[in-house]
């Protein structure tokens, strides 16, 4: 069958919704977390050289940045559709190129050429390095994007709250430029100290963040949600978390050749100007807000909450469908969907949130809501008698109904 042919079948199939495979992103700086319901023997599945599944990529269109090795489609979504007694699958790349107006809308694709952001889950047993995400002016030197990013830590999977539930968020404002440098300049020395330089501040469930490019965090060890723009660079700053130390080659992956000795280069991907900006959480941290009208909503059987808003580059939701009640959904904007709890129907799909997963096992809590059957609305049931159905949607680019 041909690419052409096998969209036009999912679409069919579907009603306007597709079903994804799930995609694993191993990482070897850090271990990974255990808490995404991957199996435990199922980790370290490509081998310690590849590292462990840390990540998991939603409605990706973009591929994983981890080195030599890497294969082309790692963190790429695929499309997945029965025939008979087997499973087909495409990359979901693959299908926006096709029919990238039905998917997304003739504006988005027209304007971005595809499906520009996609959502994760990330997971570690440590906090994660002090990095940046580079700007555009950055990005585009070495051929890429930028990574601006938003975080939200869903209860369901924060039970067990890790190691270290506290993230670093940009410098103190008396920092200086030379003081960063000194600690880069100590790389090779253990802990360079950077993190000296900023504030930790505590990361709550249902709660969340929303961080441009070019600002420094050191994420903390809650599961967390993070819708993103399709990048996967990054620079980073700390030379030493708990008992790994971190390679340099983490620095200047991508930093054009020229300037990986150049420290003032490699100070200046930061933004100054927002990393010492004495009101950043006020600035930065979000609560959800609800879509409209609470009491209606609970009438006719769901609540619905914004869990990232405040850029016009990617939004998210949180829903949740009472038990033994049915629903019709409308949204303005295409979506990526996963299920974070309980179990039911989506349109003509059954959908749940797993238990457990073994790596390569197709899952039920995967989806993607085309632009057309998102505005036409999409009937949600909740087949249990006691337990919510929660889905956390995400959205692209100028979403009209986001909250300013």
């Amino acid at each position: 069958m041909s690419k052409e042919k096998f969209v036009t079948k999912a679409l069919d199939d579907g009603a306007g919704i597709v079903k994804f495979a799930p995609s694993w992103v191993p990482r070897t700086f850090l271990p990974p977390g255990g808490r995404m319901k991957l199996a435990p023997q199922d980790l370290y599945t490509l081998g310690v050289e590849r590292g462990g599944f840390c990540e998991r990529w939603f409605a990706s269109a973009a591929p994983a940045d981890n080195g030599p090795g890497t294969p082309k489609d790692e963190g790429m979504s695929y499309i997945v559709i029965k025939e008979v007694s087997k499973f087909n699958e495409v990359l979901f790349k693959d299908a926006i190129d096709c029919a990238g107006e039905t998917f997304i809308g003739k504006a988005m694709f027209k304007k971005y050429k595809g499906w520009p952001i996609f959502s994760k889950f990330y997971d570690y047993l440590y906090a994660i390095p002090f990095h940046l995400h580079l700007k555009e002016e950055h990005a585009r030197k070495v051929g890429r994007q930028p990574k601006p990013e938003a975080y939200y830590f869903p209860p369901q999977l924060n039970a067990i709250p890790g190691r270290f539930p506290y993230t670093f968020f940009g410098l103190n404002p008396s920092t200086t430029k030379a003081d960063i440098k000194r600690c880069l300049q100590k790389w090779n020395e253990g802990d360079n100290g950077v993190l000296n330089y900023s504030k930790a501040y505590t990361i709550t469930p249902g709660t969340g963040w929303v961080i441009p490019a070019g600002i420094l965090h050191a994420p903390g060890t809650l599961v967390t949600y993070e819708p993103q723009w399709g990048s996967d660079v990054a620079s980073m700053y700390q030379s030493k978390v708990e008992d790994r130390l971190i390679p340099w080659n983490n620095v200047i992956k991508d930093v054009p050749k020229d300037h990986q000795n150049d420290l003032d280069y490699i100070i200046d991907l930061i933004d100054w100007e927002v990393n010492l900006d004495q009101k950043f959480k006020e600035h930065h941290y979000v609560e959800p807000k609800l879509v409209r009208n609470p009491k209606e909503m609970e009438k006719e059987g769901y609540i619905e909450k914004w869990v990232t808003y405040g850029t016009e580059l990617f939004s998210a939701k949180e829903l949740t469908v009472f038990p033994k009640k049915s629903v019709k959904i409308k949204d303005s904007a295409a979506y990526g969907l996963i299920v974070v709890q309980g179990h039911g129907t989506l349109g003509g799909f059954e959908i749940e949130s797993p238990t457990m997963i073994r790596y390569g096992e197709l899952t039920n809590d995967e989806l993607f809501v085309t632009i057309g059957a998102a505005k036409e609305g999409v009937k949600i049931e909740n087949k249990s008698s006691n337990e919510n159905l929660v889905i956390l949607k995400h959205f692209g680019p100028e979403n009209p109904d986001v909250p300013k």
